[in-house]
């Protein structure tokens, strides 16, 4: 009956449009109460939640990708990519995407990439005559590579989550291969339909434009070798990392590039606020939602179950991937990060799956899930940038869909995908 107190009450929260913290935090007490168990427990488990030192990392990611948007980083960025890769078919979309790999590297976020790439590149892709479907289509699921690429804030919740034991400087690494193959399904994909549609590619602007274009965009380029480089030396940990972030993008954004105004330190302060605050809530929730979970014994309940059905690990991927792409349909990704690696880490380590390996299959899922109705944040931000509506973009979003699923099959059953590059470092 528990089971049914806790997911049940869960569930009709989230459907009558109760926020997610809420609808975790709620249910949980509910649930404390059926138990008899002191109330206080909730309170306990969502304190100890958020008292983890690598949260640190988070809020400073965070601020330090809002400081380059606003300072005028994300477009040095996008002028090179285009540089790049502008001359392919279909060119200002392989510009998107390649543009979505670097500035992935500098955010961490997918939605923060949707937003600052997708408000420099659809309007251009507009004005040359590409139809406003496939530009936002594009911003949409090329944002997903911002997850994949360190500093992806949600494989340090994944590391959390996972007990603090899994290595955050190993799963920054596992990501990079990942995301490169997901850029260059997207970019194959792109390539087709642009063909299809008969889009033209742009000129190609020359090594010497190419070289200054470059020299513009190194400080940029520099954070990304500081925060990877740094973190997977050891010279410092994550949570410093991000500080050092902060302190380097605004001294790019002052000092070098002179771009980042007073309003704009004070939009960028204000928008890490609100959305840590956001984060730290959800994640404290789901803290004692989880702890619930383990106290229930759902993840053995789970294994039992799944054992039940197969015993062949290929199987068991396969309903892992399907289950979490459901979930990621109707839930935001920092919520279900919290709540399912409690229970499918086990089960995935239960059938010799490697914990930093899942942790790459689990976020490239639950990215996916981003751009999914009727949840799907990183789509409604992909829509409003481009002014359509979100049946208009889900026509013929399908092939991106496909490339993205293409990668995440290959992932999940190509371990060394993930687990090659981490390797070389121990």
């Amino acid at each position: 009956m528990e089971y049914w107190v806790l997911f049940g009450s869960f569930v009709f929260l989230l459907l009558i449009g109760t926020p997610v913290a809420f609808c975790l935090g709620v249910s949980s007490f509910a649930t404390i109460l059926y138990l008899g168990l002191p109330p206080v427990v909730v309170f306990q488990r969502l304190n100890s939640g958020v008292s983890v030192f690598a949260l640190m990392a988070i809020p400073f990611f965070i601020y330090a990708g809002d400081l380059m948007v606003r300072g005028d980083i994300a477009r040095r960025l996008v002028a090179l990519a285009g540089s790049l890769v502008g001359h392919l078919r279909g060119g200002l979309g392989q510009v998107n995407i390649l543009a979505s790999v670097m500035f992935g590297g500098v955010s961490g976020s997918a939605a923060a990439d949707a937003s600052a790439v997708g408000g420099l590149m659809v309007p251009q892709m507009k004005a040359r005559g590409y139809d406003v479907d496939y530009a936002v289509n594009i911003t949409v699921v090329g944002s997903i590579i911002a997850l994949m690429i360190p500093p992806s804030h949600n494989m340090i919740i994944y590391s959390i989550s996972a007990g603090g034991r899994i290595s955050i400087a190993d799963l920054f690494t596992a990501g990079i291969i990942p995301g490169f193959l997901l850029a260059l399904c997207l970019m194959v994909a792109a390539w087709f339909v642009a063909k299809r549609r008969g889009y033209p590619t742009e000129s190609f602007p020359g090594l010497r434009a190419m070289g200054s274009l470059f020299v513009s965009a190194v400080p940029g380029l520099i954070l990304i070798a500081i925060i990877f480089g740094g973190v997977r030396s050891g010279i410092f940990t994550a949570s410093e990392s991000s500080n050092i972030a902060v302190v380097y993008a605004l001294l790019v954004t002052l000092l070098v590039y002179r771009t980042l105004s007073w309003e704009d330190f004070k939009e960028a302060t204000f928008a890490a606020v609100r959305t840590t605050a956001m984060v730290l809530m959800v994640i404290g929730c789901a803290a004692a939602f989880g702890w619930l979970l383990a106290y229930l014994k759902v993840p053995t309940a789970m294994v039992a179950l799944l054992q039940g059905i197969s015993d062949n690990p290929i199987v068991i991927l396969l309903l892992l991937n399907v289950v979490l792409l459901i979930l990621g349909t109707f839930m935001d990704m920092s919520p279900l990060i919290v709540i399912t690696t409690p229970i499918f880490l086990p089960v995935a380590t239960a059938f010799g799956v490697d914990p930093v390996h899942f942790g790459v299959i689990l976020i490239l899922n639950l990215g996916i899930g981003l751009c999914t109705p009727p949840v799907g944040a990183v789509l409604f931000v992909g829509c409003a940038v481009g002014r359509i509506s979100i049946w208009q973009a889900m026509q013929t979003i399908w092939p991106f869909y496909g490339a993205a699923v293409f990668a995440l099959l290959m992932v999940t059953y190509v371990p060394a995908l993930s687990l090659w590059l981490p390797s070389l470092f121990h």
